[in-house]
């Protein structure tokens, strides 16, 4: 019988085993730790769409459209320009508001009992909790010195 060498890649081999476990674990926290970040982070409100002339006195102007979720959380409130582009498609949470400056737009709430809408600066009327509602909007003439 011959005798028992040692194999000289041992050291190596446990080495780069070792190595490979430290990055595994490091990127399953680092991934883990960037799902963490995204989840909790506030979902990002629409930019409200605006012409450059209504983008510098946007701040001064009354939306065409402001919704409130009044509840702790709205079921998908669907907002677009109609024929175009949708503005908004998503869930709101509780206490969110959205506002938009187009010149028309087309709404439709799931259920109208669970958010205020402004449009044009005046309350609409409140609905019926389960209610879905579809309206449009147009934007109203600026006032005097507006």
């Amino acid at each position: 019988m011959g005798r028992h060498r040692s194999d000289p890649m041992g050291m190596a081999r446990l080495a780069l085993i070792g190595l490979g476990v430290v990055l595994l674990v490091a990127l399953v926290l680092a991934g883990a730790r960037a799902l963490v970040g995204t989840l909790s982070a506030a979902a990002p409100t629409p930019r409200p769409s605006a012409t450059p002339e209504e983008s510098a006195t946007a701040t001064a102007k009354v939306p065409t459209l402001s919704i409130v979720c009044t509840a702790e959380a709205c079921p998908p409130v669907l907002v677009r320009v109609p024929g175009g582009d949708v503005l908004n498609d998503r869930d709101l949470s509780g206490g969110e508001r959205i506002s938009f400056f187009d010149a028309e737009l087309d709404v439709a709430v799931e259920d109208a009992g669970t958010v205020e809408i402004t449009v044009n600066g005046t309350p609409r009327p409140a609905g019926k909790a389960g209610q879905r509602e579809t309206f449009s909007v147009t934007r109203s003439a600026p006032g005097p010195g507006g």
